[in-house]
């Protein structure tokens, strides 16, 4: 690396002035002992020993103090600061105080995002881990109890069999939605942009969601008449998971004899934002902004009374963000919740 020396000598300027004060006056003493003291011999010795001691001193210490900080500058090489060994390198305490004060501040916030990340990875795995516990070890059980002898009993068989269904089902839940929010999160998902009517998709999935919805009757509506078509560009099959999700939640979480509303607005000159609205037991503040997280659960009972992989509104919000687009939760508790995501508009 290329010495890069501050160009303030004020240190040899100082230091040399005194060396030159003092010979010179020594000098000055001997030559006016010895009578050949002119006028112009202690102005000529003063200058040359000033020059002489100005390098001297100028280049000793800056070569000193070079070594000192290559050494701490190869010290924080091998942490890999890539800041620092970018530059050439300064002698200049000031410069290379800030430097050091950076690197450490982000290796502080480096360390601190490790961290964070280990601690969400642990999360991550636990909740994997017992995700898939619960279905794998409830199919096991009825498997078991109908090896023991529960087989020959047919109603029994059938019971247990069809409760062991489930059970796979859920695992293959699960599983088909961790492969998506992989591929979503590495990018390996490839989304198919097509202009459509997402008037006409919310009624698909309203239609497609009808007979769950009556089970709980629950109504679902627009907020109004749409009569003329929205035109929006997007992956139609996406989005039709995201409404799907977010209607199905809202059907989950929905007051018994409820609505689940679903308005399109125009947002800006080419956006629009679809709201999906539900009267239900809505959500605690604490634990909205932790919604979109893996496997995050709001009952934390651990009953899973409601069924699903967990994964859905992660897969939401990755799809969502996979579109450059933006997706908000406002929710009150006891009152009701609203989701809502913004769609490039086609005039």
């Amino acid at each position: 690396m290329q010495a890069k020396f501050k160009k303030s000598y004020r240190f040899a300027v100082r230091t040399a002035s005194f060396i030159t004060l003092y010979t010179t006056l020594l000098m000055s003493v001997f030559l006016y002992y010895y009578h050949v003291l002119e006028w112009y011999y202690p102005l000529l010795f003063s200058i040359s020993i000033f020059i002489f001691s100005f390098i001297i001193i100028q280049f000793s210490v800056e070569r000193f103090i070079y070594k000192r900080v290559k050494r701490i500058y190869d010290d924080l090489t091998l942490l890999e600061s890539v800041n620092l060994t970018k530059g050439a390198i300064t002698t200049d305490m000031q410069t290379l105080t800030q430097e050091i004060d950076k690197f450490a501040n982000d290796k502080k916030i480096e360390i601190e995002t490790l961290k964070v990340r280990e601690a969400y990875r642990k999360d991550f795995i636990g909740n994997v881990s017992h995700e898939l516990k619960t279905p794998l070890f409830t199919v096991q059980g009825y498997i078991l109890t109908l090896l023991d002898g529960a087989m020959n009993d047919k109603n029994l068989r059938e019971k247990y069999l069809l409760r062991a269904s489930k059970g796979i089902e859920r695992l293959g839940y699960i599983i088909k939605d961790l492969d998506m929010i992989t591929k979503l999160e590495v990018g390996d998902l490839s989304l198919n942009f097509e202009v459509f009517n997402i008037v006409e998709l919310v009624e698909s999935v309203f239609d497609m969601l009808e007979m769950k919805a009556n089970k709980r009757k629950i109504t679902l509506v627009f907020d109004t008449d749409y009569p003329n078509p929205i035109l929006v560009k997007a992956d139609k099959e996406r989005i039709q998971q995201v409404l799907v999700n977010l209607i199905v939640n809202s059907i989950k979480y929905g007051s018994e004899k409820g609505t689940t509303e679903v308005s399109i607005e125009n947002l800006i000159k080419n956006k629009v934002i679809v709201r999906v609205t539900d009267n239900g037991e809505g959500i605690a503040k604490e634990h909205i902004p932790r919604l979109f997280e893996r496997f995050y659960r709001v009952d934390k009972s651990g009953s899973r009374k409601e069924g699903g992989s967990g994964l859905g509104l992660s897969i939401v919000k990755h799809i969502i963000e996979a579109h450059q687009e933006k997706i908000y939760v406002e929710s009150e508790y006891a009152v009701g919740s609203e989701f809502s995501f913004t769609l490039e508009k086609v005039e």
